[in-house]
């Protein structure tokens, strides 16, 4: 990507380094719900993951953070700055779009930390992958998850990888999107009368959706500043394909099971990002016409 010059966003918490404190219980599925973007971590399935995660209620303790920050490696700190400069170039495309459409867009926070943090949604960690918590609207990121998904994915690229990990990052600010226009709270509160297999389909639908949004912000992006290099629009697809229910479940137990998907086919996933990359279309959803 070509980012010299670009501008950093302010709006974010440096929390790497500190320890979480109190405990809580993660998401309701009514209210919030904590979304990972990689789906597999140590052969694990995000699906079975999530799956507890949004049956448990949320825990309204309070939380402390005890600092103690060591020092950062310069790739570390050098993610840091990539991730601020990603989220101002959401910032700029979302504040434009939400203004055309007659809406305000409402800055959400990113939060870097390591291992372990405390939210608004409960306790998440780092084997979690990236999230998003409409209960404080914050994006959550171990930049440590960068470092898995170059050594664990496989990723084909040209490069360094750097729209792989701006998708990422895209793709949490689209559910904030999700989350102002709406969409986010009906659809929870929709799956919250339904089985977790009819749930799923939902959760489904608001991860590709975030895809699309991504694919939106690229659009946008590039359109302004001729952000994208050669090779980064395969980069992301690949990563994306690479992200799939059905690609990690085979990977990890060489089968998959579609009623258990939370995030959508490689197939899906790709289709989704190329189409917000393609047209920018403020309109496009996953969802029926109707259904939110």
């Amino acid at each position: 990507m070509r980012l010299s010059g670009r501008r950093q966003s302010d709006n974010v918490e440096d929390r790497r380094g500190m320890s979480s404190g109190a405990k809580a219980g993660i998401g309701g599925i009514g209210g919030i719900i904590l979304i990972a973007v990689i789906t597999l971590m140590g052969g694990g399935n995000i699906g079975d993951i999530l799956g507890n995660v949004m049956q448990q209620q949320i825990q309204g303790q309070v939380q402390e953070q005890t600092s103690g920050q060591r020092e950062f490696t310069q790739e570390e700190q050098d993610l840091a700055e990539f991730s601020k400069t990603i989220l101002a170039g959401t910032e700029d495309v979302w504040v434009q779009q939400f203004e055309e459409h007659g809406m305000k867009y409402q800055f959400p926070t990113l939060v870097l930390f390591t291992g372990a943090v405390n939210t608004a949604c409960g306790n998440g960690s780092a084997a979690m992958g990236p999230f998003y918590c409409s209960g404080d609207q914050k994006l959550y990121i171990d930049l440590s998850f960068f470092s898995s998904m170059r050594n664990q994915l496989n990723i084909e690229t040209k490069g360094d990888l750097d729209f792989a990990y701006a998708y990422v990052i895209a793709h949490e600010v689209g559910h904030h999107v999700e989350y102002l226009r709406g969409i986010l709270g009906k659809a929870h509160a929709k799956m919250a009368q339904l089985n977790q297999t009819e749930a799923n389909k939902i959760s489904v639908k608001l991860e590709l959706l975030a895809d699309y949004y991504a694919g939106c912000w690229a659009h946008y992006d590039n359109e302004k500043f001729q952000s994208l290099s050669d090779g980064d629009l395969e980069e992301a697809i690949d990563c994306a394909e690479k992200i799939g229910d059905n690609y990690l479940q085979e990977r990890a137990r060489g089968y998959a099971q579609p009623e258990s998907f939370t995030h959508g086919t490689s197939e899906q996933r790709m289709y989704w990002l190329k189409k917000g990359i393609e047209t920018g279309d403020w309109n496009t959803t996953t969802f029926s016409p109707g259904e939110f």
